[in-house]
């Protein structure tokens, strides 16, 4: 059986970004696999990657491409499971080509797009949990647990900063 959720990205410059996203689905023990395929030198090895991991049950798509970042688009156009583009921000303009890129697809082939980046990649594996916990009361139970501990940390900061 295949990983719940598949993380692909454009190229190895972008694995950092894949393991940020991969902390993340770990953190509610979700499992995963990372692998590279490129929209443009990689097309056949990229479909067959997806019709392998469709059959054995892959649920999620997270894409992470800089540049033009076609490869969310190329996997939604390919499935019909949830797609998360993650722009990468690399390139002489950090990001902003990627962003769009991956969030401006043609009706009917959705991306679910988040922000470029780190901060992206982490939102991923969010989304990623957040789309599983429709089907799972353990995930919600999770999620709202991880909420609340960010409440926390908030107010611990609060906390120290009244003190001063």
């Amino acid at each position: 059986m295949s990983a719940t959720v598949s993380i692909i990205t454009g190229s190895e410059s972008d694995l950092e970004l894949a393991k940020k996203c991969g902390e993340i689905l770990e953190s509610f023990s979700i499992d995963y696999s990372i692998n590279i395929f490129s929209a443009h030198r990689t097309p056949e090895l990229l479909k067959d990657h997806l019709n392998e991991t469709e059959k054995e049950g892959t649920k999620i798509y997270i894409a992470i491409a800089g540049l033009a970042a076609h490869l969310a688009g190329s996997i939604a156009a390919k499935t019909i499971k949830p797609v998360i583009g993650v722009p990468a921000d690399s390139g002489p303009l950090k990001g902003i080509d990627s962003l769009l890129s991956t969030v401006q697809m043609p009706k009917g082939i959705p991306v679910s797009t988040v922000a470029i980046g780190s901060t992206g990649a982490a939102n991923a594996g969010y989304l990623a949990a957040q789309i599983l916990s429709l089907g799972s009361e353990e995930m919600a139970k999770k999620l709202k647990s991880s909420r609340e501990k960010n409440m926390q940390s908030v107010l611990e900061v609060n906390k120290k900063l009244s003190k001063k």
